[in-house]
């Protein structure tokens, strides 16, 4: 695993009245804008990425004011995953917040690839990575030293996750976000009262594989959502910051669709 240190260098004494946040998956997309929403509320950031890595030292070029350790991570590679864990918590001593955004990318890269090695894929990353990592998450925050607000972890999940969709797609992300999102629930429910664990659950959102959706696909999600827009990474990294507050710190054991609300298409 490499590693990549802050740029602008903390006190040895790590600050304990800032909070610390980990995002997943922080190089593009969802991760991406939870991460540039965690720093603007004041967080000091773990981000992790895979693909892309550059952006996240880019970003860390950018923003001086909070501390910022850039971890660079292939999730498929279950052997190393403790230990980004272990940096991960080492870095300031605790994680008050844990983003877990990280998803393999298998609708804009290698679209040619067999439907088995996408799932393949998707399991390892989305499922295997998730519930290890985040397992492992959980026991350190139970152990961490104790500050006024209550440790959380934030899953990313599928709003159409139970209900299904049609197509290849469907198949395999009902199966692999349902996944994610029942075993949130039964996380939050052995880590409580300690811990929090929310699984957010968006609907379509305008990432990368959005912006070059055919005509199609960019009416059926205007379609299928109240507010007759995409959503977009920004809207999932609003949730995760109201989530990641104290003011959110009843919130618990919970499935939040983010969608707009939800309607068949016409």
């Amino acid at each position: 695993m490499s590693h990549h240190p802050p740029m602008h260098p903390i006190d040895a004494s790590p600050d304990a009245s800032i909070p610390v946040a980990a995002i997943t998956g922080a190089s593009s997309g969802i991760g991406y804008a939870i991460a540039r929403r965690m720093l603007a509320d004041g967080y000091a950031c773990v981000l992790h990425g895979n693909r892309q890595f550059e952006r996240l030292t880019a970003l860390n070029r950018e923003i001086s004011a909070q501390p910022i350790l850039c971890l660079q991570q292939d999730f498929r590679k279950h052997d190393h995953l403790h230990r980004f864990v272990a940096q991960a918590f080492d870095w300031q001593g605790r994680i008050d917040v844990w983003i877990h955004a990280a998803g393999a990318d298998v609708l804009t890269a290698n679209r040619e690839a067999s439907f088995e090695s996408k799932l393949r894929e998707l399991l390892d990353v989305d499922v295997i990575a998730t519930i290890l990592i985040c397992r492992w998450v959980a026991e350190r925050m139970l152990a961490q030293e104790k500050t006024n607000r209550i440790p959380s972890i934030v899953t990313i999940g599928w709003d159409q996750a139970v209900a299904g969709m049609e197509g290849d797609s469907g198949q395999m992300f009902s199966a692999v976000k349902s996944a994610v999102a029942c075993f949130s629930l039964s996380l939050a429910k052995t880590f409580g009262p300690n811990v929090r664990v929310n699984c957010i659950a968006p609907g379509w959102i305008k990432t990368a594989w959005g912006s070059q959706a055919s005509e199609t696909w960019t009416r059926r999600a205007i379609g299928e959502s109240c507010l007759n827009r995409w959503g977009t990474p920004e809207d999932v990294a609003n949730l995760v910051g109201f989530l990641a507050s104290p003011e959110a710190e009843f919130l618990n054991a919970q499935i939040l669709n983010l969608n707009g609300g939800w309607k068949p298409s016409s």
